[in-house]
């Protein structure tokens, strides 16, 4: 999930402008929804970790990075041999992981409109967090989950929903919808009807879960290339590269969105609809390395000093790459070393780390918990580059993707760690902060169906688009 793309001026309000994956912003325009509840909750607990503790991982963490970092050579990046590890029928505590995940979707399934809400019980929605909702839904089918009639039942108002809804100029989903009344509004903002623009980001994870719900179940194809009709997609790309838009100050910006690792993901699900992706799909031209604990970690050039656009590296575009396509859109080497240097950091630091981005149960609200971003190093920030290292988390749909990608011992200690640490009533958390050792509690929609989608690919061994017959 990310807002990284050419944004207009720097002058103007970045949080009134940004497209692409933005929860974020939901995440931040609900605040006084979260402070509610969590007025209710149990007190928080003090930190666990002292000060000097603290300061000790900083300081090894502000050590570690050595630029320029060895490249992954041509050959390793064009490798696109890949075969699952850890295979077949899941296993008792994975199929108790996967129906624990399917409780928040239960919780926030709304039946006016077949959608889902991004964050638990908050009727807001965006197309990154209602694509989660549907690979939610086709693993809990085919991990037998719910009932056949159920899925069709469900799966079908969704799709109706998403081939009827109102767009943004005529053209493309807003960015946000009001979960249960279908009015496009801004973040946060329930009943105002507003029209504020489209994320390319967005759409491009939709695009892949049409095409493997429509070729998989072949009756409902019908409705997954309705929904794609329904959207006028000649402005979602231009010059090979993914365009969206934001309305600031009543006007339309028009921005190229995407940097290194979801500019690929989400393009490659355009191109499988036909469209010229050519630039965003170039996983080459802008990338560089930074070592990080001796690891070389791919970056994006781009940064926001340089462009105005944050270059997070994060876990969840390669994981998401790798359980959907099979490591298509972005090269295995760069999740490799993605991977590694996680795994090296916490072998200094005794920190397990497993880092992406996610809603907070408190304020920010929504940060980017990132290896590397605008020439930091193990830096959690806001889209608006504040930092809030203290906030670091260990994120469970991370987690639980790492292991099922790759099942080593490293990361069945994550798996382990989010099974012991990480259950609610209604799903499961976030994460849990590494400083303050305590659970994040956020729910959300993106965080449980990723979950889930990563047990459907345990299970089924195959990338999810192979699986279903995508592209064949």
């Amino acid at each position: 999930m990310s807002s990284d793309f050419q944004p207009p001026p720097k002058s103007l309000s970045i949080l009134s402008s940004v497209g692409g994956v933005v929860t974020a912003v939901i995440a931040i325009a609900i605040l006084n929804f979260w402070s509610k509840q969590l007025s209710q909750s149990a007190p928080v607990e003090k930190p666990k970790i002292s000060t000097s503790q603290k300061a000790e991982t900083a300081a090894i963490d502000a050590k570690s990075v050595v630029l320029p970092g060895t490249p992954v050579s041509l050959a390793q990046a064009t490798t696109t041999t890949y075969i699952a590890p850890g295979v077949g029928k899941l296993t008792p505590e994975e199929t108790a992981t996967a129906r624990q995940a399917w409780l928040y979707f239960q919780r926030n399934w709304n039946n006016e409109t077949g959608l889902v809400n991004s964050v638990d019980g908050f009727t807001s929605v965006t197309m990154w967090d209602q694509a989660a909702a549907i690979a939610a839904l086709v693993s809990a089918r085919e991990l037998n989950i719910v009932p056949v009639e159920e899925f069709e039942a469900k799966i079908s108002k969704m799709l109706k929903t998403l081939a009827s809804m109102p767009l943004y100029k005529g053209e493309l989903p807003n960015k946000v919808y009001n979960a249960k009344t279908l009015i496009p509004v801004n973040y946060g903002q329930l009943e105002k009807r507003e029209e504020i623009g489209w994320s390319a980001i967005d759409l491009g994870r939709m695009a892949i879960w049409l095409k493997i719900v429509g070729v998989k179940y072949s009756k409902l194809q019908p409705q997954t290339n309705a929904v794609w009709k329904h959207w006028q997609v000649k402005r979602l790309t231009k010059n090979g590269q993914m365009y969206g838009t934001a309305v600031v100050k009543g006007k339309e910006q028009y921005n190229q969105e995407g940097r290194l690792g979801y500019e690929n993901y989400a393009a490659y699900g355009l191109k499988l609809w036909g469209l010229d992706v050519k630039q965003a799909l170039d996983h080459q031209s802008h990338t560089a390395f930074v070592n990080l604990y001796g690891e070389g970690v791919p970056y994006d050039r781009r940064d926001y000093k340089n462009s105005g656009a944050n270059n997070y590296v994060l876990s969840e575009p390669y994981i998401l790459d790798g359980i959907e396509t099979g490591f298509q859109a972005l090269p295995k080497a760069y999740a490799d070393r993605i991977l590694a240097a996680q795994e090296a950091r916490y072998r200094a630091t005794k920190q397990l780390t497993a880092l992406t981005e996610d809603n907070l149960d408190r304020p920010p609200y929504f940060v980017y918990s990132s290896l590397f971003v605008n020439g930091e190093p193990w830096a959690t920030i806001t889209d608006t580059q504040q930092q809030h290292n203290n906030l670091r988390f260990l994120s469970a749909k991370a987690a639980i993707g790492w292991h099922v990608l790759y099942n080593t011992a490293y990361t069945r200690q994550l798996f382990d760690f989010v099974q012991t640490n990480l259950k609610s009533q209604n799903g499961w958390y976030n994460g849990f902060y590494e400083s303050l050792r305590q659970q994040n509690k956020a729910l959300t929609a993106n965080n449980n169906g990723v979950i889930l989608e990563s047990l459907l690919y345990k299970q089924v061994g195959k990338p999810l688009t192979v699986w279903a017959g995508v592209g064949r």
